[in-house]
């Protein structure tokens, strides 16, 4: 087993068992018979290791669906949809240490309004979801370029260059919605997901105020 998975299965089993993290790298890497040494090379904290698997669990769902021939033709909202269903079926083979760590991140968030004033202000004080966000940023951002060529996603003055945040929003709340879902098989979760993705959708897309826009555009212009 490489040492860089070795020390993310030796910190899941940790705080699964423990509730929270280790008290210090020295006593982990000790029960692990590492060196420090070893363990920077491949992270610089505690908090590193939780932000890789999440950006791993990202990385998995991405090259999954993108392997898939036929979501090469899929449109923007179908890809997307086909995204999160396999996210969170990735989610399931470790469930438990997403609910201990998205949890340990709402609870960060608790004396800045976060889970008392919704996702919207969800802001935790370490930067675990970082990379995971950014990646997500640059996934949504090309599929937003893919749905304007297609003409799924309309542009709009003032708008637009919030879209990346609004599906952000979105994906956090349908992770807040997983870890709380009780249903059998989650299946109340594959409903949010459709029921998110296609509302935001059909938001983005274009829409009879944009064709009265366009006409009173026209208007103007040849008055």
């Amino acid at each position: 087993m490489e040492t860089l998975e070795k020390i993310r299965k030796a910190y899941t089993e940790y705080v699964l068992e423990n509730g929270k993290q280790p008290t210090s790298v020295f006593q982990f890497v000790k029960k692990l018979k590492i060196s420090e040494a070893d363990f920077y090379n491949d992270y610089a904290s505690f908090d590193a290791i939780e932000a890789d698997v999440w950006l791993t669990f990202f990385n998995e769902a991405k090259a999954t669906v993108e392997a898939d021939e036929t979501y090469l033709g899929y449109s923007v909202r179908e890809k997307l949809l086909a995204f999160y269903y396999t996210w969170i079926e990735l989610l399931k083979s470790q469930r438990s240490f997403v609910v201990y760590s998205f949890g340990r991140l709402r609870e960060e968030s608790k004396g800045q309004g976060g889970p008392t004033a919704g996702l919207s202000r969800f802001k935790p004080k370490s930067q675990v979801l970082n990379p995971f966000k950014d990646a997500f940023f640059d996934y949504i951002r090309d599929l937003l370029a893919e749905g304007r060529e297609s003409r799924e996603v309309e542009p709009r003055p003032f708008v637009t260059d919030r879209y990346p945040d609004a599906f952000w929003m979105q994906t956090l709340y349908l992770l807040d919605f997983w870890v709380r879902d009780v249903s059998k098989n989650f299946e109340k979760t594959d409903t949010a997901i459709e029921k998110a993705v296609n509302t935001a959708f059909d938001l983005i897309g274009r829409s009879p105020l944009d064709t009265l826009f366009d006409f009173a555009k026209f208007i103007y212009q040849n008055k």
